[in-house]
Formats: C-alpha cells, structure tokens, sequence
C-alpha cells in the first residue's frame, strides 16, 4: 500500500521548450510517478526521448501513466491520497489556457483541476512568458514571441488556488525545492 501523499505527479505535455531540463529535474526527485499527455508522447521521441528509457532514469516504483482513458483514470489515485504534489512540467500555452479557464479534457489538465479541488498544490512551468522566447525545436533553435493572449493566461493561472507558476528551470527547481522542504523531503 503507497504511504498517504507519499508522491509527486509529474504531468508532461506536448511542449519541447526545457523539455529535457524538466526531465532531468523530475528524475532528482523521490517518489515520482509520470503522466504523458497524448501530445507528449508524439514530442517526446522527436526529442530523441523514448518512453522505454525513461524508467532507467527514474529508478524503483517510478510509474509511468498514459492519457489513453476517456475519463482520465489515472486521476483517481489523487483521491486515494496518493500525491502530494503536482508537477505540469513543461507546460504548453494550450495547457495554462486550459487549466487557467478550468478545461479539464487532457491527462495533466485533469490533474491539475483536481488536484486544486482537493487542495493539493500545483506547480506549473508555464512555456510562454517573456516577451521574446528562444527555444530548442527537434533540429534548431528558433525564436518566438508569445502574444498577448498567452500573457493574460499565466496571469490568470497564476490567480488559481493552490497553483504555482515558475519561468525557467531555475525557478521550477527553487519552487520543487520549497515543496520539498515543507514537506520534510530530501
């Protein structure tokens, strides 16, 4: 039997940006289970990020949970008191517009929602922040600049109960760190 919110779900989505930094933050931490949206699971492998190796990196009792219910199944065991925290990491602007207007049709944004409505606390590396964004694509590197649409979501995602937003990797491994801290991990 899994110890009371003795985990952290990690949600990926179909963003690329800081996609492996993520990972790599998600791999230090103990107790994890991963959750792949439909969408990360078609970006992962263009990241040369094969689902069969993930679970070498993760080592024992690493789960790793597929967007392939129709009701998101997997989002029950945040009522079986599994998790303490969720992790959507890296999160695309479709999915912070999602969670940010209560849209709960993937496996992260389904997460997410629920998680708030049982006071578990979120933690969301919202892709689309600085005005100007210089990213790594599968071939090179490319330079974006979000509108003004995405802005106006992070701020209203970062309005929502229980939610946390971070910008960067370094922000993202500060905000994992505090949980860690105030939950007495290591």
């Amino acid at each position: 039997m899994t110890q009371e919110r003795s985990r952290f779900a990690w949600c990926i989505t179909g963003s690329g940006h800081y996609l492996e930094e993520a990972i790599a933050l998600a791999a230090r931490l103990p107790a994890l289970d991963l959750f792949l949206s439909d969408a990360a699971e078609e970006v992962l492998p263009l990241y040369k990020l094969r689902l069969d190796e993930l679970k070498p990196r993760f080592g024992p009792g690493f789960r790793l949970l597929r967007d392939k219910t129709a009701s998101a199944v997997p989002v029950g065991m945040l009522y079986d008191d599994v998790y303490h925290t969720v992790v959507i990491a890296p999160a695309t602007s479709n999915t912070v517009a999602k969670c940010a207007f209560g849209i709960s049709d993937t496996l992260p944004t389904n997460m997410f929602a629920q998680a708030g409505k049982l006071g578990i606390p979120s933690i969301v590396f919202a892709c689309d922040t600085e005005p100007t964004v210089v990213t790594k694509s599968p071939h090179e590197w490319v330079t974006l600049r979000p509108r003004r649409v995405e802005f106006e979501n992070v701020e209203r995602l970062r309005a929502i109960e229980y939610c946390s937003v971070v910008r960067s990797p370094e922000e993202l491994q500060a905000a994992l760190d505090a949980r860690m801290a105030e939950l007495s991990l290591r």
